[in-house]
């Protein structure tokens, strides 16, 4: 098989979804024909907002993987904080701006271009230089976030003039939590050089949605849309054959993932209060993953029963997926979310329960869910329309009934699509 060097930081045992697309797209190469050669940090020396242990055993065994260490900024702030956990998104996450956030977020700004996971890359371009001479490899693949590993992709460019695919899993200097940095205007015009370096010279970028290529076709004179390819994440049918699944008592709405305060859910709140005292008493809602205090203390307000498990495993996930009536999803209040698609609704999709999203009307996920047949998205300010979905779909359960509509999303239709490319 042709050999294709794929350098991403997120890979086993980083947990989150992150770390998925690469992994599932590196186990379905192979039966098209390209053996993946995964370079990523040492798990030793890596500092992941998660860790999923279970991922590991997901490796296929055609996949060669090579390690190198890496310099963290991320332990470094652990350590001075004393926190055991690494903040999520650069420190967007942090709900309280104490002194120490504050500097951090400005040293953050201004002195970790284009982030913190920088420091990996002088360790990652050596090993890259090697890899690349031992196998006779030609084709490059870059995956970011974090950002910082496409400048290890422009560098092998200039050096080898190998083939570089930029995968761009995420907007750059337009995520929706980038002006908390508070960049000075001299930061911000390096970033923005990066990110135009990156695009420009790339021969290929790959992007998650229409709207997330079209804000990084805008950044260049040049025609970069010609060169952009849009694959989005998926799911991989493998993980969803169902076994032995918990009988719930309650009728459960389940929200699994990260949320943040950037997340409108004031009419959702209102909408679950004027739901029939019958029904309140028979829900319970749930989330699987991580919720800030305050995002908590607003549905716990409702007097509706609230279950927060906490961070789990990509497989109970799932099982938490397959145990739920209506799975929520929820895209952030911000500037360009027109073309958030997170990973997770492809695994709402694969259970073939009833999705409610609240987002953009006009935005990519609106297109999907509409094509697909999952769900209802609604606008952010329709407690109405959400009233009437949970009240229709909490009393009268269906399963989805349209898989011809969603295979084309699942990670092996997809993986072909990566081959075509490569």
């Amino acid at each position: 098989m042709k050999k294709v060097l794929i350098i991403t930081y997120y890979w086993p045992p980083s947990g989150g979804a992150g770390v998925q697309r690469w992994l599932k797209f590196a186990k379905y190469l192979p039966e098209y024909g390209w053996q993946p050669v995964i370079l990523t940090v040492d798990p030793h020396y890596a500092s992941y907002p998660q860790r999923d242990e279970s991922l590991v055993s997901e490796v296929g065994p055609n996949c060669l993987v090579y390690t190198t260490k890496s310099f963290e900024f991320y332990n470094l702030y652990k350590l001075i904080s004393g926190k055991k956990e690494v903040p999520y998104g650069g420190f967007a996450s942090e709900s309280k701006d104490g002194i120490l956030q504050k500097v951090s977020k400005f040293v953050r700004g201004n002195f970790l271009l284009p982030d913190p996971r920088k420091g990996w890359n002088k360790y990652a371009l050596k090993k890259a230089i090697e890899l690349i001479n031992e196998f006779n490899i030609d084709t490059v693949v870059t995956t970011s976030p974090p950002h910082s590993t496409q400048l290890i992709g422009l560098k092998l460019k200039q050096k080898f003039k190998v083939r570089w695919i930029a995968d761009l899993r995420d907007p750059w200097t337009d995520i929706y939590y980038y002006n908390q940095f508070n960049h000075t205007a001299l930061a911000q015009k390096i970033d923005k050089s990066y990110e135009r370096k990156v695009i420009e010279n790339a021969d290929y970028l790959i992007t998650v949605s229409e709207d997330v290529k079209r804000i990084f076709a805008e950044k260049s004179e040049m025609d970069i849309a010609a060169k952009t390819v849009v694959i989005p994440n998926g799911f991989d049918g493998d993980d969803f054959r169902k076994t032995n699944v918990p009988v719930e008592t309650k009728k459960i709405i389940t929200y699994t993932g990260t949320i943040s305060e950037a997340y409108d859910v004031d009419c959702l709140l209102e909408a679950l209060l004027r739901l029939n005292d019958r029904l309140k008493s028979q829900l319970l809602i749930r989330f699987v993953g991580k919720v800030p205090f305050p995002v908590e203390q607003k549905f716990r307000a409702t007097g509706l029963e609230i279950e927060l498990v906490g961070y789990v495993d990509h497989t109970r996930s799932i099982e938490y997926l397959f145990r739920s009536d209506l799975l929520l999803l929820v895209i952030p209040k911000v500037k360009n979310n027109r073309g958030i698609l997170t990973g997770k609704f492809f695994e709402y999709l694969a259970s073939q329960k009833p999705i409610l999203a609240i987002g953009p009307t006009d935005g990519d996920l609106a297109k999907i869910v509409k094509e697909t047949k999952c769900g209802s998205l609604f606008d952010y300010e329709d407690p109405e329309g959400m009233l009437r979905f949970i009240q229709d779909n909490l009393t009268n359960p269906v399963t989805l009934i349209h898989p011809e509509l969603w295979n084309q999303y699942s990670r092996k239709q997809l993986t072909k699509k990566i081959a075509e490319l490569l």
